[in-house]
C-alpha cells in the first residue's frame, strides 16, 4: 500500500487522501553500480523478496549501458507498471528520470551507488535489504525536478546541476578509476586539478546577470556529493533552487572553500554567493569547452539552460524527511 500525500507549504497548497495500491513493480537495475557488482547480486534479490512479501509483484530489468534506463522505464510505463523501483547509483536515477518525468507512476530507490546522494537527502538506509523494508512505509510526494537543457536532449534531474570545477572533475574522471577507489576516485579527480586555471564565465538568474564565476552549484538538495551540505536552504519540496556561485581562476580560493564546506561556514564566505532561483542560464563569453555534470554525470559543455519542471514526479520518501523539511500532515 503506497499512501500519497500533497501538502500546504511555503509555494503552494495541496490536499490529502489519495491511496494508490501499487503491485504491478517495474525494478530497473544497473549491474555495473558499485553494489551490485559480484556477490552484492545477492543482496539486490533479498530485497527483491522483501518488496513481495509487502505485495509487489517484481519485473526486473538490468540496464544494458549508459542511456538505457530511460527508455526501460517508458516501455515498462507503457506495459503497465503503477511502481518504479530504481536500484543503482544517481546516475541510474537520473536516466529513469527522462523516463517517468511528468507521468503519475511512484518511484521508489533502493541505493546501490557510489555516492548516492539523493538517497543521502532523504534519509534512505544505504543497505539493499533495509531500504527495500522501509519502502512500505515512506510517502509517495509530488514534487519538481530540474530541466537542463545542454547539447542535443533535455535531461531532467533531481539532485544538482554543477558547471565548470567539479563538471571538469567528472569529465576527466574515468570509469575505470570509479570501480576500483569508489566515492575516493571524486577526491583524486579533485585533487589532480590543483594545476589548472579554471575559466570563468557569465551567469545569469532569472534574467538577472551575475558576476562571473567558475563554479555554478545550482541544486535541489542540501547534500553535495553525500559528504557535504552546501545548499542548506532548499528542500526538494521547494519550488525553486539553490545556486551557489564561487568565484576564483586558480586552486587557492578552492581550498578556502574546502575547509568552508568541512566546516559549515561557507555562506557568507569572501567569494561564494547563494541565490534562490527558478530559471538559470549560464555561457562562457570567449566560447571556451566548460563542462557541465548533471547528477554526478557528464552531461556536455555551455551554453546550457537550468529550469524548474512543476509537479512533475511522484516519489518515495520516508516520513522523517517531510518532517525535517518542515511538512506537517494527516
Amino acid at each position: 500500500m503506497i499512501r500519497v500525500q500533497t501538502h500546504a507549504s511555503s509555494y503552494g497548497s495541496g490536499q490529502t487522501g489519495l491511496v494508490i495500491n501499487s503491485r504491478r513493480t517495474a525494478l530497473i537495475y544497473n549491474p555495473a553500480a558499485g553494489r551490485l557488482r559480484k556477490k552484492s547480486r545477492a543482496r539486490l534479490e533479498h530485497a527483491v523478496t522483501i518488496l513481495e512479501r509487502t505485495g509487489h509483484a517484481i519485473n526486473m530489468s538490468p540496464t544494458t549501458g549508459p542511456g538505457t534506463a530511460g527508455e526501460i522505464a517508458r516501455r515498462a510505463i507503457t506495459a503497465g507498471a503503477e511502481f518504479i523501483v530504481v536500484a543503482g547509483g544517481d546516475g541510474t536515477l537520473n536516466e529513469v528520470l527522462d523516463g517517468v518525468a511528468n507521468s503519475s507512476v511512484p518511484v521508489g530507490i533502493l541505493p546501490a551507488g557510489t555516492a548516492n546522494v539523493l538517497a543521502t537527502e532523504i534519509g534512505l538506509p544505504h543497505g539493499l535489504e533495509r531500504a527495500a523494508a522501509l519502502m512500505s512505509e515512506c510517502v509517495a510526494r509530488r514534487i519538481a525536478v530540474g530541466r537542463l537543457d545542454c547539447g542535443a536532449r533535455p535531461r531532467h534531474f533531481l539532485s544538482m546541476t554543477g558547471v565548470g570545477f567539479d563538471a571538469h572533475i567528472v569529465y576527466d574522471l574515468s570509469d575505470g578509476l570509479k570501480r576500483r577507489l569508489g566515492k575516493a576516485a571524486y577526491w583524486v579527480g579533485g585533487f589532480s586539478q590543483i594545476v589548472r586555471r579554471f575559466p570563468e564565465f557569465q551567469v545569469e538568474i532569472d534574467g538577472a546577470r551575475r558576476e562571473l564565476c567558475s563554479f555554478a552549484l545550482i541544486s535541489r538538495v542540501r547534500n553535495y556529493g553525500g559528504d557535504f551540505e552546501i545548499a542548506r536552504s532548499i528542500s526538494l519540496l521547494d519550488s525553486c533552487f539553490e545556486v551557489i556561485l564561487f568565484r576564483g581562476r586558480t586552486p587557492l580560493p578552492y581550498l578556502k572553500y574546502l575547509l568552508g564546506m568541512t566546516t559549515g561556514h561557507l555562506a557568507g564566505m569572501r567569494g561564494v554567493s547563494f541565490l534562490p532561483a527558478q530559471c538559470v542560464q549560464v555561457f562562457d563569453p570567449e566560447d571556451r569547452r566548460v563542462y557541465v555534470q548533471v547528477d554526478g554525470e557528464n552531461a556536455g559543455h555551455l551554453p546550457a539552460r537550468v529550469s524548474l519542471v512543476a509537479d512533475a514526479l511522484t516519489l518515495l520518501v520516508p516520513p522523517a524527511y517531510l518532517n525535517r523539511a518542515g511538512e506537517i500532515f494527516r
